[in-house]
This record gives C-alpha cells, sequence and structure tokens, in this order.
C-alpha cells in the first residue's frame, strides 16, 4: 500500500531535532518545537501552519500557500494537497518554520526557493 501524504509529511517532519508530534485540539497532527506550533495537518487534505504577517504575505503572492482557509486575514497559511509532489512543498514550508531564518535577522532567501 502507498504511503499516505499525511503519513509521509509526518515521518519526514516529526524526525528533525525536537519536533514532537500530537492530535491537534481541532482534529488532525499537530506538529510542535518546543512550545511553538510549527503547524497541523488535517489528515491528507490540508496542512495549516502560522508565519509572521509579512512572510505569510510573502508566501501567499509567490504561490506557495493560500491565506488560512478560516482565518485568511491572520498569518496562518493553508496547502492544499491534492498530489505526491505536494508533499516536499508542504514539507518545505514546516522546515521553514522550523528554521524560522526571520528572527536571526537573516534575509528571507528561503521564501525564494522550494
Amino acid at each position: 500500500m502507498d504511503e499516505s501524504f499525511h503519513d509521509a509529511i509526518v515521518r519526514e517532519v516529526s524526525a528533525w531535532a525536537g519536533v514532537t508530534t500530537a492530535r491537534h485540539r481541532f482534529g488532525g497532527t499537530e506538529f510542535r518545537h518546543g512550545r511553538r506550533e510549527l503547524g497541523h495537518l488535517h489528515g491528507s487534505r490540508v496542512a495549516d501552519l502560522p508565519f509572521p504577517l509579512l512572510v505569510r504575505n510573502d508566501l501567499v503572492a509567490a504561490g506557495r500557500a493560500d491565506a488560512h482557509h478560516v482565518h485568511p486575514e491572520s498569518g496562518w497559511v493553508s496547502y492544499y494537497l491534492r498530489e505526491a509532489s505536494d508533499v516536499p512543498r508542504v514539507v518545505a514550508l514546516f522546515r521553514l518554520n522550523y528554521e524560522r531564518p526571520w528572527t536571526a535577522g537573516r534575509a528571507l532567501d528561503a521564501l525564494g526557493s522550494g
């Protein structure tokens, strides 16, 4: 049996140092790094991730994510999983949130890739 989008993302993201998984309060699987939520999956359908608003704006403008499906004016983004090629794109968003280059004052070069 083929691995689901959900399982592939969980396998990859949960392998990163310090990342834990749990059931999300609205259902699905939540990823945390310490006390901070990196984002969560609603099955194999959609990933929701929080970013600073300016980063969210850049991600949406670049077509790397959509505004959040419930709170479109927030810093959250949604990514709708439709095909296998979406899995590495979602993993890249989780990686961006995990590494948080904006907190160290580094350029957001990571936004240009993926």
